[in-house]
């Protein structure tokens, strides 16, 4: 897929049916699967904290939790070329990592249930956080390449919006479900109950058997199964050929073995990877104590003081794990061309099919585009709380009535996108998107208004949807078929991870400015955005007309 798809010669008609093709109806379902899990680490969780006693600058610290998300590409190779025992016999490849990572993901929110933020520490709910950004990060990945896999360019648009509805609607589950289930619990801001918000994460990780039984149901994506009759074929060719010439056999049984030494060799270089990050921040986290209480008093502010601590242990773990990596590739357990073809072909690949500096402009506006959603976001139902909003408020306004709108401006930017071309929605929804954040301004100064609060939802989740569904068709489209879940990983973990990282001190930000300056300084964050679209469209153009040529 090296196109951006253009605007569709079809009907309105016809791409209207489109909707009910097998591959948009399921991915409806596996959008549930994926958008339940994200706000039970976001939004529900902040208010959790915040019933519990916690801060609000430590409540948006938890937003990191989700980073899982923006470095997934380093486990996607894993995704892709590592066969789950037993389960990829009987599923196939995708299916079977889909499976196991929802199980993960059941399991996270269940080990999340039986942790009290008020009482134990929060070390405890942070990891189990964590386990679930990373398990939910995994389905992710999955459900990407099945997307990616299952279709050609022109129907990707229509089951981004597919997608994006079921997205949210499994965020509607985990948001104003968990809203109303741990207020009719008996939890509320002046009552804290953990015993309530302990069932409520309970029946969010039942919930999750929609997606199982999702992936039972569907079959491995028809360029998946291909590939595999292919292998079986070439397979079937080189044993006939093996009883030929036993040199060839013994060659071939060698590059084998060699093959799944190297398979074993990556998995156990990312686990001590992973296992160096986590010790990293583990062994650092006594002396974080004192270095915030000595940087707080040097630069008089905690809030920017615990701040950088926590960007410095988050670099000092990657360092770490980079470093183990370094060492296991150097010790020859994983070959460093294995290393170079899972990570740096895919790369170079982009590279070489878009030019240097088009692939540059590209990877710029995709890091860029979500982050005045994102970084807004974090901090979104904290601010409706200290507005005085009560959950059920939040449940039926923010949850339930934003969820509708957003399912309907990601249709409605799925049908533009096939209509129009999906550069000029990606500008129409960035530019939306960038205006809305000026209404919470509004809302900020004028307090506690239901009807205020209708118009901004309204507003924000419809033009949230409509870049979603543009955007996500942005990225399939930029992704080749050869390297789809490491390509749709780096593109996917690049789109959040500047914008996580700063979501993460939104609350530090709004201590130290307020809540209007933060809202304008989200949107004004926006505007390069629209700068980097229209130099890309300019420059398709010419990337089409050299390439035709």
């Amino acid at each position: 897929m090296n196109d951006i798809p253009k605007a569709s010669q079809a009907t309105w008609l016809d791409t209207i049916k489109s909707f009910k093709h097998p591959r948009v109806i399921t991915m409806l379902f596996f959008g549930i699967s994926a958008g339940l899990p994200l706000l039970l680490i976001f939004s529900s969780l902040s208010l959790w904290l915040r019933e519990a006693g916690i801060d609000r600058a430590a409540v948006t610290y938890f937003s990191w939790a989700a980073l899982g998300y923006s470095f997934k590409f380093v486990w996607a190779p894993l995704v892709d070329s590592l066969p789950i025992p037993i389960l990829t016999r009987f599923l196939g490849r995708r299916r079977a990592w889909m499976l196991l990572s929802q199980v993960m993901i059941m399991l996270a929110i269940v080990a999340m249930a039986f942790v009290d933020p008020a009482t134990q520490t929060l070390v405890v709910i942070a990891w189990a956080a964590v386990l679930l950004g990373f398990s939910s990060a995994t389905q992710d990945i999955v459900i990407d390449a099945y997307r990616i896999e299952s279709a050609d360019t022109q129907l990707q648009a229509l089951m981004s919006s597919s997608y994006i509805a079921g997205y949210r609607i499994g965020m509607l589950i985990a948001g104003a479900g968990s809203l109303v289930l741990a207020s009719y619990f008996g939890s509320s801001m002046g009552e804290y109950d953990y015993l309530a918000w302990q069932t409520t994460y309970l029946i969010m990780a039942a919930m999750m058997s929609l997606g199982v039984i999702t992936t039972l149901v569907v079959s491995e994506p028809q360029s998946n199964n291909l590939t595999q009759a292919q292998d079986k074929h070439t397979q079937a060719q080189d044993k006939q050929n093996q009883a030929q010439d036993k040199q060839n056999q013994a060659q071939d049984k060698q590059n084998q073995a060699q093959d799944k030494q190297n398979q074993l060799g990556f998995f156990l270089m990312f686990v001590f990877a992973v296992s160096g990050f986590v010790a990293s921040f583990y062994l650092t986290a006594s002396d974080a104590v004192s270095a915030k209480a000595a940087l707080s008093s040097l630069i008089a502010n905690s809030y920017l003081a615990n701040a950088m601590i926590e960007l410095a242990r988050l670099a000092l773990a990657l360092i770490v794990a980079g470093l183990i990596a370094k060492i296991v590739i150097a010790s020859g357990l994983v070959q460093q061309k294995k290393v170079f073809v899972t990570y740096i072909e895919p790369v170079n690949d982009f590279f070489q099919r878009y030019g240097w500096s088009l692939a540059w402009l590209l990877l710029a506006l995709i890091g860029l585009y979500r982050i005045s959603d994102i970084v807004m976001g974090v901090i979104a139902n904290v601010f409706y709380l200290d507005l005085g909003f009560t959950k059920p408020e939040i449940a039926s306004v923010v949850k339930t009535f934003g969820l509708i709108m957003t399912i309907v401006g990601g249709f409605l930017g799925g049908l533009l996108s096939v209509r129009f071309g999906v550069l000029k929605i990606l500008f129409l929804g960035a530019l939306l998107s960038a205006i809305t954040n000026l209404l919470f301004m509004l809302l900020a100064q004028v307090g506690h208004d239901m009807n205020l609060l209708y118009l901004v939802i309204s507003a924000d989740n419809l033009s949230a949807g409509l870049a979603s569904a543009a955007f996500i068709a942005f990225l399939s489209s930029l992704t080749n078929i050869s390297f789809t879940a490491v390509q749709y990983a780096i593109f996917s973990s690049l789109m959040t991870l500047l914008p996580k990282i700063l979501g993460g001190y939104s609350g530090t930000i709004v201590e130290t400015i307020g809540y209007q300056y933060f809202f304008l300084s989200t949107a004004l964050m926006g505007v390069p955005v629209l700068v980097l679209i229209l130099w890309a469209n300019k420059r398709f153009d010419m990337y089409s007309a050299t390439t035709s040529s």
